[in-house]
């Protein structure tokens, strides 16, 4: 897509300015736990995962507990946040390859990353932005896909590789881990997905999709 710098630049001035205090939203406080938090994310809203997660974080408190944990244990505490199951499997196993292939330390890059049990491109994203402040990608979840493509800046909703790659060609790479963070905020406060507040959206002058 041939999408216009200065409109790009806009957006991304406007929603700093809207959102200064914009950041990931979950509760953590190791990388771990972090890793942990966005695995449960998953088909999850950020306020449940951090309902869940204190109770959780008590009782695995790093990657060697988690690794040890029953696994029926593990699936009862995070029950509320859906599949649990599959996802107690990748919280464990993840844990397991942290602990024995890297020393009980989180990857610091993509592609161990992204060797891990249930970590695709939007957690290592995630990960390596928060923990490393490493912008490699940009993360893409429900909000970003949606906002993206209504504000014209891809020209589909609905891969997140193809949404991820199509906005790297056109977001400055300093503002890789920025614009996550903006399009969440502006996506869960007023360009939701079923009912956009356009009358108060400070873009609604420049986006395509406006209704107002």
């Amino acid at each position: 897509m041939n999408v216009d710098p200065k409109y790009v630049q806009t957006i991304i001035q406007r929603l700093h300015e809207t959102y200064p205090d914009a950041c990931c939203e979950l509760d953590y406080e190791t990388p771990i736990q972090l890793l942990t938090a966005v695995i449960l994310s998953a088909q999850c809203t950020d306020v449940r995962v951090n309902q869940v997660t204190p109770v959780l974080f008590a009782k695995y408190p790093d990657a060697a507990a988690l690794a040890g944990a029953d696994r029926a244990e593990l699936e009862e505490t995070i029950r509320s946040t859906g599949f649990f199951r599959q996802k107690a499997k990748f919280i464990q196993k993840s844990a397991q390859a942290i602990v024995h292939e890297h020393g009980g330390e989180i990857p610091d890059n993509m592609t161990e990353l992204t060797k891990l049990n249930g970590v695709a491109r939007k957690t290592a994203n995630v990960v390596l932005g928060e923990v490393y402040g490493i912008a490699d990608g940009i993360t893409v979840d429900t909000h970003v896909k949606r906002i993206a493509h209504r504000l014209g800046l891809v020209s589909t909703n609905k891969d997140a590789v193809k949404v991820e790659r199509e906005l790297m060609e056109i977001i400055p790479q300093e503002e890789w881990i920025n614009i996550s963070h903006l399009l969440i905020f502006h996506g869960r406060r007023i360009c939701k997905a079923r009912k956009p507040d356009c009358a108060n959206c400070p873009l609604n002058d420049i986006c395509p999709s406006s209704e107002v």
